[in-house]
């Protein structure tokens, strides 16, 4: 069966996020206003082949834990679906 992974990669809440403090600080100069918080991340799509939606969430965890995200300074959550 072929799956797709939505998965989306965030630096910690605790954590300073540069970028994302950037854009809050030039806001302003556009015009926008009422922007409390920025915070930037990544976003990965992913198709897969697996047996089973099982081995598929295997693979996309394991892709994340290993390769994709840096558990020390990022979370992420995704989301599974048949492609």
């Amino acid at each position: 069966m072929k799956f797709i992974a939505e998965i989306d990669i965030m630096p910690h809440k605790e954590l300073l996020d540069p970028q994302g403090k950037a854009v809050v600080n030039n806001l302003s100069h556009l015009e926008l206003t009422g922007v409390a918080d920025v915070r930037i991340g990544r976003h990965v799509t992913m198709l897969l082949d697996a047996a089973s939606e099982e081995q598929a969430r295997q693979t996309v965890e394991t892709a994340c834990q290993k390769l994709l995200a840096n558990l020390i300074v990022e979370t992420y959550h995704y989301e599974l679906k048949p492609a």
